[in-house]
Formats: structure tokens, sequence, C-alpha cells
């Protein structure tokens, strides 16, 4: 049910949508005896289009998620393996064309050709099914293999979690399927703005992993900068709404360790 309501409830509360319906909800009063409370339903759409579009709303709700976890320092030592969430390849477009698909996520699994020369003797974890809420086409773990072989990656390396849908089910099936040590270091690879929820997700279920987050989208120092168009400005807004509502809704539900996880 979580899943279920986290794909359709969630949809319907990105910014975009959330304006598209109080403008449509405007426009249908305009025929009716409260027209001027449509009016204001269509003033009210309209300011938040231009204000959410132009102004950096989205980008500043970003830059905070992205922030929270600093760069990783290879100053500690190598770790034991590596762990890289799903969400950057499109399993769907991959299936129909017969090469791998990259979303705009795509740093996830490309970084992993510099860290499995850097460190030969880490483990590397892949943990992504097929997030869709009717899935048609096999999980991102079917095709992300080829990839990394071809970065030179040896499949003796490689261990695949196949069935997540979600971050919680990234944390959970990954511990079972790898049984960390004590004592092991392991890095959690995902986009700097879900790496929040990813680590609450995984101190939850007891697995210590350390944040390399990839895929940034701000820059380290806050600038007030205006979009460069309504539909990226929207965009950068539904992105970071879908991340902040996944916090409260994973805290919420126990299934993250804290509301806003921290280093």
């Amino acid at each position: 049910m979580f899943f279920v309501l986290s794909k359709t409830v969630a949809f319907l509360l990105l910014p975009s949508n959330v304006i598209l319906i109080i403008g449509l909800a405007g426009a249908a009063l305009l025929a009716t005896r409260r027209r001027l409370l449509g009016r204001g339903l269509c003033a009210v759409a309209v300011g938040l289009f231009l204000t959410v579009g132009f102004l950096p709303v989205g980008g500043t709700a970003i830059y905070v998620l992205e922030n929270r976890f600093p760069e990783w320092s290879p100053s500690s030592g190598a770790p034991d393996g590596i762990i890289v969430l799903g969400g950057a390849i499109d399993p769907v477009m991959s299936q129909a064309r017969g090469q791998v698909a990259l979303a705009d996520s795509a740093e996830r699994v490309t970084v992993v050709a510099q860290l499995a020369r850097d460190y030969p003797k880490a483990r590397i974890v892949f943990s992504g099914g097929n997030a869709a809420l009717f899935p048609h086409a096999p999980p991102e773990a079917d095709f992300v293999l080829p990839l990394w072989q071809s970065f030179g990656i040896a499949r003796d390396r490689v261990t695949l979690e196949t069935r997540s849908r979600n971050t919680a089910e990234n944390a959970a099936f990954t511990k079972a399927l790898v049984q960390p040590k004590p004592g092991e270091r392991w890095l959690l690879v995902t986009s700097a703005e879900h790496m929040p929820r990813a680590i609450g997700c995984f101190r939850r279920v007891g697995f210590a992993v350390e944040a390399y987050p990839v895929d940034w989208h701000t820059l380290p120092h806050w600038r007030f900068t205006l979009s460069h168009s309504i539909g990226g400005g929207l965009a950068q807004a539904d992105a970071a709404a879908h991340e902040w509502e996944g916090l409260v809704a994973y805290w919420l539900t126990g299934r993250t360790s804290a509301l806003f996880p921290a280093p």
C-alpha cells in the first residue's frame, strides 16, 4: 500500500500538478455563479506558475538537500564495498532499444568506473529493481552489468540486488544480500539530493554506510539566480518536492532514522 500511495499521492502533490489543479478548478468555476472565486484561483495559479518557474524556489530546496552530506574524502582509507542505488537507468527504453539507456542520474552508475580502479579489492553492489507502478520491463540491475563490464569491471566483483522498488527496500534488501560484517566500510553512491533519505533508510535497518554523493545540481555556495525557463524552474521544484515529501513520509512511517538525517 505504501508503494502505491508513494506513486499516486506524491505525484499529485508535485508543485507543477498542484498549480495545474488550482488553475483548472478556477477555470471551471468561471462558468458558474462562483466566477469571482474562479478568477481568484486562476490568479493564484498564474502567480505560483511565475514565482516557482522563475525564482530559485526549487533550486534553493535542492541546495539544502545536496549540501546535507559533504563530498566523500579518500583520506580515511579504502572502502570494503561500494553500493550503488538504482534510478540511473531507464529499463523500458533500454529494453526497447537493446542498449543501456541512462536517465538523468547517470553519474550513479558511471562513477563506478573510477571507484573500481581506485579500490580494486572493494565489492560492488547495485541495488535496483523496477520502480514503475505497473512494471513492463526487467529490473535496472539486468542492464547495469553489461555497462560495467564495458568499463572493465570483472563480473565476480559485482553483486546485483534486483527486487527493490524504493529507497527503503534498497536498504533492507541490500543488507540481507551482502550481510556486512562489523568494522567493514561501505560507500553509498546516489544523487546528492537523495542522500539524506538514503542514509536514513540504511541507518534504520542497521547498515552503517558512508555517503558518496554524485549527480549535483547546485553549486557549493548558494546564490540567487533566476531560472532560464519556467519549465526548468518547475522541474527543479518538482524534484525538490519529491525528496522533501519522501523524507516526511518515510519518517512518519518509520522507514528512516530521522526526519532529516545528518552526517
